[in-house]
């Protein structure tokens, strides 16, 4: 392979992926039902902003990153930048969002078992056992160890792939482009879109890879910028196949009885066959506990190093008590909180990936004189970026107080 294409070629590619990678997740299974409002058209507008506004926010990580050493975390650019109390309100951020999307995937993982079970075999178990049984098998293997989470991770981003090719194949040859793009009289409405601004920007949020691109691909800022460029271009194609083939296939107004990854499946299910189906279901399955076991997996280590637990097993078990026993608990308590846990992501995830690398580009323009790169749009990007944060999270505070229209 190395004959054919080059080492700059390999060091590109699995840097894309490895942006990619981090980005799709079960977050785009919630795209489809956040903008069923706004529809195809301003669902591609927002989709462009958003993917604009975090690839630009990423590039600010990077020139900020490629100013300390390979292996620095983003908690120590924060540290050393902006101080103490960014420093904490970073790390709290970080810590809601891996906890809320911990949470987001037992109500997911719950009703797409339940569904593939009732569609297969005609039984319907309780979703609390369903949410159980799909969280316990995931979380035995984040409490084993990081090499289990690894090789499983692989395997199931491999079925991922090649059942996410097969069904959007399916979807995309049954869509009707007159539903797609609201020729029928259910075209979407511009005020929608702030309602699903925050589930947008979490689709595109994979920026505490970036030093980890770093310590992975040295300062070499024009290969890792082709990363960042690549891998969110991959995922915005993703994304713009999977909602055109959920909105063709999906009439308009029956969004408002879906609530969770199980009804988009199911809605789904009255316009493809069998086989189609089945590879939905399984690609729905595979993008949860892939997502399940990245974001476990960060959270787990995460609290380790806050509480100074130990790795050995008695250790692993007090991490995993505290890392999985609030989402499990919330998933039983509320079981069809996807959605609204993916917003609430968006929210803190503005604050950590767009905010936080928007003034640690500004603080650090005015601290050093030379970097190895310089984000492209000059003096614009920091309050492009704040402007985007900030936007984000008030109308995602709206949304909730129920001060902006919901679609129902």
């Amino acid at each position: 392979m190395k004959f054919i294409f080059g080492e700059g070629f390999q060091r590109t590619l699995g840097g894309s992926m490895m942006v990619a990678g981090t980005a799709i997740g079960a977050g785009m299974l919630a795209l489809p039902m956040t903008s069923a409002g706004m529809w195809f058209n301003w669902s591609m507008v927002l989709m462009l902003l958003s993917w604009f506004c975090m690839l630009r926010a990423s590039q600010a990580i990077l020139e900020v990153n490629l100013l300390f050493e390979p292996g620095d975390s983003l908690h120590t650019l924060v540290q050393n930048t902006l101080g103490s109390f960014w420093s904490v309100l970073n790390g709290f951020s970080v810590a809601f969002v891996l906890y809320t999307l911990v949470y987001a995937y037992v109500s997911s993982g719950g009703s797409v078992v339940q569904h593939a079970l009732q569609s297969s075999w005609g039984i319907t178990p309780p979703r609390v056992l369903t949410s159980l049984i799909f969280t316990i098998l995931l979380t035995a293997c984040v409490w084993w160890s990081s090499k289990a989470v690894d090789r499983l991770s692989a395997i199931l981003m491999g079925g991922m792939v090649i059942t996410f090719l097969l069904s959007i194949g399916g979807m995309i040859g049954q869509a009707r482009l007159d539903s797609m793009l609201g020729l029928d009289g259910q075209s979407g409405e511009f005020i929608f879109i702030f309602g699903a601004a925050s589930t947008y920007l979490t689709s595109f949020c994979f920026h505490a890879s970036v030093p980890s691109l770093i310590k992975y691909l040295g300062k070499d800022a024009r290969t890792i910028n082709s990363c960042l460029r690549i891998g969110t271009v991959i995922a915005l194609l993703c994304y713009v196949v999977w909602i055109a083939a959920a909105d063709g296939i999906i009439p308009r107004n029956d969004f408002k009885h879906i609530t969770n990854v199980g009804d988009l499946v199911a809605a789904s299910g009255t316009s493809l066959g069998g086989i189609i189906l089945k590879m939905l279901e399984a690609f729905a399955l595979f993008a949860i506990a892939t997502s399940f076991l990245g974001a476990g997996l960060g959270l787990f280590d995460y609290m380790a190093d806050l509480c100074g637990f130990d790795n050995s097993r008695l250790g692993r078990t007090k991490t995993m008590l505290i890392t999985f026993v609030p989402p499990m608990i919330g998933g039983i308590i509320w079981p069809d909180g996807f959605l609204p846990a993916i917003g609430w992501a968006g929210l803190a995830a503005s604050i950590w990936s767009v905010i936080v690398p928007a003034l640690l580009l500004r603080a650090s323009r005015r601290k050093f004189q030379a970097s190895l790169y310089r984000v492209p749009g000059g003096s614009t990007t920091v309050p492009l970026l704040l402007v985007y944060g900030i936007i984000v999270a008030v109308c995602h505070t709206l949304y909730v107080f129920n001060l902006l229209p919901v679609f129902k």
